[in-house]
C-alpha cells in the first residue's frame, strides 16, 4: 500500500519507502511505478475492464535505498511539463542527510565535476577536463551535530542545483563527510540504513499552474532520531 500525499487527474505525489525502486525494473521485486499502477487500476473502471495499464510517467528518481517525497505524472502532457520544469531548475527538491564527521562551515556550496561509470553504477569526482564529466552543484545548511557510536554525525539540509547520478552521496564523500550508512561511497557497515531522505518537493502544477509544495519526514533510522531529539 503506497502512501499518497496528493492526487488529481494529472499528478500523484507519494512517499517512496527506502529499498524500493523508483521505476519499473526487469525483476520480480516491487517498484513504485508498479505499485502506483495497482492503485490507479483499482480506481479506474476503464483499466479494470479493458486490461489497459494506467499511464505513470517517471519524471525524477531516487536511489533504491533512499526514501522520501516524489511526484509522478498521470498523463504524457503532465510528464512533459514536469520534465521541462526539472530541466529549467524550477522543480525544487530539499533533502535531509546525516553525514559522518563535522562540517567546516554551517552552510556552503559544493561544485564538482562528476563522471559516471555505467557498468559499475558508480560516479566519482574528476577534473573538469575529463571527457564525459558533468558539473554538479548543491547547497547545504548544517542543522545540528551529535555523537553516535563514538563518532560525530552531522544533520544537513541539502538543496540540489543539478541532479547528477548519486550526486549527494558522491559530493559529500568527496569532501570528507560520507553519508551515514552509505556502503558504496563510505564505510560499509552491515545493518546501517543510508541516511538520505527526500524531505520537501515543490513544483508548478502542469495544468493549473498553481505552486504545489509537499513535505514528509523520515519514518525511521538515524534521521528520525535526529528529528525526535
Amino acid at each position: 500500500m503506497i502512501e499518497i500525499l496528493y492526487e488529481d487527474q494529472d499528478v500523484i505525489v507519494t512517499v517512496k519507502p527506502p529499498g524500493i525502486d523508483s521505476q519499473a525494473r526487469h525483476s520480480f521485486e516491487p517498484d513504485m511505478v508498479s505499485e502506483i499502477r495497482k492503485h490507479l487500476s483499482k480506481l479506474s473502471t476503464e483499466a479494470s475492464t479493458s486490461g489497459k495499464m494506467p499511464y505513470v510517467g517517471v519524471v525524477h528518481r531516487l536511489d533504491k535505498p533512499v526514501g522520501g517525497v516524489m511526484v509522478y505524472a498521470k498523463t504524457q502532457k503532465a510528464a512533459a511539463e514536469l520534465s521541462k520544469q526539472i530541466a529549467e531548475g524550477r522543480l525544487k527538491k530539499t533533502y535531509l542527510a546525516a553525514v559522518c564527521g563535522k562540517l567546516v562551515d554551517k552552510e556552503g556550496n559544493y561544485v564538482d565535476y562528476l563522471r559516471k561509470d555505467e557498468r559499475q553504477n558508480f560516479s566519482q569526482i574528476v577534473d573538469k577536463s575529463v571527457d564525459g564529466c558533468r558539473r554538479a552543484s548543491l547547497f547545504y545548511r548544517l542543522l545540528g551535530s551529535r555523537t553516535v557510536e563514538n563518532q560525530i554525525v552531522s544533520l544537513v539540509e541539502i538543496h540540489l542545483e543539478t541532479g547528477r547520478h548519486h550526486q549527494i552521496r558522491v559530493q559529500f564523500a568527496g569532501h570528507g563527510t560520507p553519508l551515514w550508512g552509505d556502503g558504496k561511497y563510505g564505510e560499509k557497515i552491515p545493518g546501517r540504513q543510508i541516511a538520505l531522505w527526500s524531505w520537501k518537493l515543490s513544483f508548478r502544477h502542469p495544468v493549473s499552474k498553481k505552486t504545489m509544495e509537499f513535505a514528509a519526514e523520515p519514518r525511521s533510522g538515524i534521521l528520525r532520531q535526529f528529528l525526535e531529539s
